[in-house]
């Protein structure tokens, strides 16, 4: 008989590592473990450590927040364990993020962290601990089907964040429960007042953990004193507007400070790292129908080399802030290609592109990938196209 988290063991039997950010969702999954009677864990990790985040609102995984993880702890009655992580995760994330920036992209930090640091070495972690399973706060759904679990939409749509969560491997999604899936915040924190938890009217993390007062710009300054290098702002006709002081203040879709007056609304349409060139033009310009992707996560049904040869009709999200859209996954010479059906604007190199079977609350988590390129709606260009597209089987 399998127990609330699928396992055949009795709840005091079975191990359950949870990993604590010390925020108010990771500390009532501790709650809701712990009262459902699991042999409880809970670990914090230590990513970095600046000044600023010993007293700063809106950050996690530093000072203030892995003693705010240690009280809650202490209130549970489990074990904690705050793990040094500084290193590893200056090497997979932070300087992943410095170098896409340099390189033109937007990159998503909080996916690398999941993907290498909090999925990979926590989850390794966990195992040695003798865990059966690893539990987070994040607000995804999983369960089993055909043997294995599946990742699905949260009922709580505002806190998705299955986004962030698309590089998920099957078997660390296997490892992997999610007890907050079927709650809304408020019921979360109605659940650590209950439990009488100190973070229960904690502020939610806002920016980037490492990045203080979201100004990307000065941290990769500082972790690369070079990548600040000036070039020129050109239209996409070809003039050149003016001059930046280096690519990394842009991002894709940007209209406020470019830096150039032209009595017309401009936006940053493209970044030409190799060129330090920084590409204007109108909001038209943004437009773009088809994406290509590179290293993409499958975690839907079959394999991904299974794709038809007109592609498979599904919904994809370009932004953590958008929602999912009819769009069709074509394989192109081994290459991962997205139609997005009405098209998007503001598409970026770098940020993620995720797969879902529908765009409701009960959609399943397909996979994903990161944004290569964009292909402008206007440019011409187009990959190639194959026969008609089918809907993927569930």
């Amino acid at each position: 008989m399998l127990n609330s988290l699928d396992i055949p063991k009795r709840p005091e039997d079975t191990r359950v590592v949870v990993a604590m950010s010390g925020g108010v969702d990771s500390s009532v999954v501790a709650g809701l473990m712990k009262r459902e009677g699991y042999d409880v864990i809970g670990v914090t990790l230590q990513l970095y450590d600046h000044g600023e985040a010993v007293h700063r609102a809106g950050a996690c995984c530093a000072g203030q927040d892995i003693q705010d993880a240690r009280r809650v702890a202490e209130r549970l009655g489990i074990p904690h364990y705050v793990l040094d992580y500084e290193d590893r995760f200056r090497e997979k994330v932070i300087e992943r993020f410095a170098e896409s920036y340099i390189a033109g992209e937007t990159p998503i930090p909080c996916v690398a962290c999941n993907q290498t640091v909090k999925f990979s070495d926590l989850l390794e972690t966990a195992r040695t601990l003798g865990a059966d399973v690893l539990a987070t706060g994040h607000y995804v759904r999983s369960r089993l089907l055909d043997g294995h679990r599946a990742m699905f939409r949260p009922v709580d749509l505002d806190r998705d964040q299955s986004y962030f969560l698309f590089a998920t491997t099957q078997e660390q999604l296997d490892f992997l429960r999610f007890p907050l899936g079927g709650l809304t915040k408020p019921q979360t924190r109605e659940l650590a007042r209950e439990f009488g938890l100190t973070v229960a009217e904690k502020q939610d993390s806002q920016d980037i953990c490492f990045v203080p007062q979201g100004r990307y710009a000065d941290v990769i300054e500082r972790l690369k004193p070079n990548a600040a290098e000036p070039g020129d702002i050109v239209h996409v006709d070809g003039r050149v507007l003016g001059t930046h002081h280096g690519i990394i203040h842009y991002t894709i879709g940007q209209r406020r400070g470019i830096g150039i007056a032209t009595g017309e609304p401009l936006y940053v349409v493209r970044l030409e790292a190799e060129g330090r060139r920084v590409v204007v033009g109108p909001r038209e310009a943004l437009g773009t129908r088809e994406i290509v992707l590179r290293e993409v996560n499958w975690i839907g049904p079959g394999r991904l080399s299974d794709i038809p040869p007109g592609g498979i009709e599904l919904h994809a999200k370009v932004r953590s802030t958008r929602p999912p859209k009819p769009a069709v996954l074509r394989l192109v010479e081994g290459q991962a290609v997205i139609d997005l059906a009405d098209g998007e604007t503001g598409v970026a190199p770098g940020q993620a592109c995720v797969f879902f079977d529908d765009d409701g609350d009960g959609a399943r988590v397909l996979g994903g990938g990161w944004i290569e390129r964009t292909i402008p709606v206007n440019s011409g260009l187009t990959a190639p196209r194959a026969e008609a597209a089918t809907v993927v089987p569930l």
